[in-house]
């Protein structure tokens, strides 16, 4: 007869998922591998970096849970071999800012990165969901959305830029102005992924009698949190572990959608209907997940007269992001 402890797990269906991820060995990458050894629906993790993802594979495979870790490297097909029949691509890989640097400031280097490794999903994993974590991501979404049409395997539902590190830091944020539990603060952080296009919509949090001084620094704190990682590092890397983070929370929510759980709703920079009639064809929102992917997108909600004019600004800037992006790739 079997143990209650044996019952109980002898009941437990776990979906087995293959997941990978594109730049393992980086400063987000490790991180992120190590708290993805941790998830249990993830049964298969594949590592991909140009160097150390075999590694820190071999570090991650001696953690006693239900998965096999394996890393590749360039040589051997390496990239093919990460990629064959995977379910979920994050993509971290990339340089990170240094100071004085902006996510724009990256794209001269990453928008190659990320290209190439788009046009290697596109080829072995044309189904996966894709999550983009390299910036600057108003810009590398584009490129993959690009280069995944341009192979005819684009999928909107099913690619996504990672902009949960804007929702837990203004969570965090919020927390500390009011002095509240951080974990019971939730804050919906609309537009994009760089500076002045997130937008956090404090009018719909129950501290909307912030006074002006206050709420001012602590939307930009909120858009520009990031260089106080850049600055107190100094210059030895960005955000990497609240990334890593915030990319293993999103990634677990899209497995969550993809085993049909109900009502999985996370912020994310997706092709988008919100502001198709303005020329901007990605904008961050609620987004419900699902067994394919976006089940629905939700608009942003009721803003205040302050909101709409950063909305305003974040349009104008957003609208720029994404159409470098898209000309990356069709000039190339």
């Amino acid at each position: 007869m079997l143990s209650a402890a044996k019952r109980c797990f002898s009941s437990t269906r776990f979906n087995p998922y293959k997941v990978t991820v594109l730049g393992a060995g980086g400063g987000i990458g490790q991180p992120l591998s190590l708290l993805l050894k941790l998830n249990h629906k993830v049964t298969d993790l594949r590592l991909y970096d140009l160097k150390g993802a075999p590694g820190v594979a071999a570090d991650l495979s001696h953690i006693p849970t239900n998965s096999v870790v394996k890393g590749f490297a360039p040589e051997d097909s390496g990239l093919q071999g990460a990629l064959k029949g995977t379910d979920v691509v994050l993509i971290p890989a990339g340089v990170p800012r240094k100071p004085g640097m902006t996510r724009d400031d990256l794209f001269s280097i990453n928008a190659s990165i990320v290209r190439d490794l788009a046009s290697a999903v596109a080829e072995n994993a044309p189904d996966a969901a894709v999550l983009v974590i390299s910036n600057p991501v108003n810009s590398t979404v584009p490129i993959v959305s690009q280069v995944l049409k341009g192979k005819g395997v684009y999928n909107p539902k099913k690619l996504f830029g990672v902009t949960t590190l804007d929702v837990i830091r203004a969570s965090r944020f919020i927390s500390e102005v009011a002095d509240t539990n951080p974990t019971q603060e939730k804050v919906n952080v609309v537009g994009g992924h760089s500076g002045i296009t997130i937008i956090p919509l404090l009018s719909q949090t129950k501290h909307t009698n912030l006074d002006a001084a206050t709420k001012d620094a602590l939307i930009n704190r909120i858009q520009f949190g990031g260089d106080e990682v850049v600055k107190a590092k100094n210059g030895a890397g960005s955000a990497t572990l609240s990334m890593a983070q915030a990319g293993a929370r999103f990634a677990n929510s899209v497995l969550q959608g993809l085993d049909g759980e109900a009502d999985v709703i996370e912020n994310a920079f997706v092709d988008s209907p919100l502001y198709k009639s303005e020329g901007i064809d990605f904008f961050a929102s609620p987004v419900k997940l699902g067994p394919h992917g976006v089940e629905k997108i939700y608009s942003i909600g009721e803003v205040s007269s302050e909101e709409e004019e950063l909305l305003a600004k974040c349009k104008e800037t957003l609208k720029k992001n994404i159409e470098k992006g898209e000309k990356f790739v069709t000039q190339a």
